[in-house]
């Protein structure tokens, strides 16, 4: 079998591994917005909020230590926080401002708003607000797939696909399927790994729960399917072979 796979690979040519094979014949234009990820429902945010007086900025940070304790938001800002949960409607529920309306936001948006709105109270707060569940998820024909957690909202799917050990060389180069959740829908988007032009495609970043699914190759697909048909051509004759053993055997028995 591993001669099959072997040779089902050795055919293969570089215009059906390489990634942009093209890259030194297309201009790629430079991207007029800057790729931010945007809130959206079910996600978890951690908001940390400090400043010069840090007893004044307390009431603001919610944390572990204060849910467990009953205390309200009287934290110190430096101990972990509990995360945010966007609720079905979008919201968050925020110590003393209440319920805030975040899903569309980018963390830049979120940042200014709090900061303008805790300002009307304290002096020179500073607001920190990070995703705590980008994740993505890279399943197929690569060599660790699973699902990652992200660092920083600013995601390629080059990256992606690094954290996942990378394509096989079983893997389609021009197929690879991006499934995501848009306006409550699920979509999905076909890449081309070997077009340079993904690299300003509006779908080159990827945002929080995105799946990558990176379908085999036909060569693959007919090995797979070879062996299958092989191992059950010889199960099908080892079944045969023992049970006209067992008939001469019985014959035997009975003489």
């Amino acid at each position: 079998m591993a001669l099959v796979a072997w040779i089902v690979t050795s055919c293969a040519t570089p215009k059906d591994i390489l990634y942009f094979q093209d890259i030194d014949k297309v201009k790629l234009e430079k991207l007029t917005t800057k790729y931010e990820a945007v809130i959206k429902k079910d996600d978890i945010l951690t908001i940390v909020v400090t400043g010069p007086d840090k007893s004044v900025i307390a009431p603001y940070n919610l944390s572990l230590h204060d849910f467990a304790n009953g205390t309200g938001g009287n934290a110190d800002p430096e101990r972990s926080t509990l995360g945010y949960l966007v609720d079905p409607d979008g919201n968050i529920d925020f110590p003393i401002i209440g319920k805030i309306h975040v899903e569309g936001m980018t963390r830049k948006m979120l940042v200014e708003y709090l900061a303008s709105e805790i300002g009307k109270d304290v002096k020179d707060p500073i607001v920190y607000v990070s995703f705590r569940n980008y994740k993505v998820t890279v399943i197929g024909e690569v060599r660790s797939p699973g699902t990652y957690t992200m660092g920083s909202e600013k995601v390629n799917v080059l990256q992606a696909l690094s954290m996942a050990g990378d394509l096989s060389l079983t893997a389609e180069r021009d197929g690879i399927l991006l499934i995501r959740e848009e306006d409550g829908r699920i979509v999905h988007h076909t890449l081309d790994l070997r077009d340079s032009h993904l690299l300003d495609s509006p779908y080159f970043f990827l945002q929080q729960n995105d799946v990558l699914y990176i379908p085999p190759s036909p060569g693959r697909v007919a090995t797979a399917t070879n062996s299958a048909g092989v191992w059950t051509s010889i199960v099908a004759s080892v079944s045969s072979t023992l049970a006209v053993v067992a008939t001469i055997l019985a014959i035997v028995g009975r003489k």
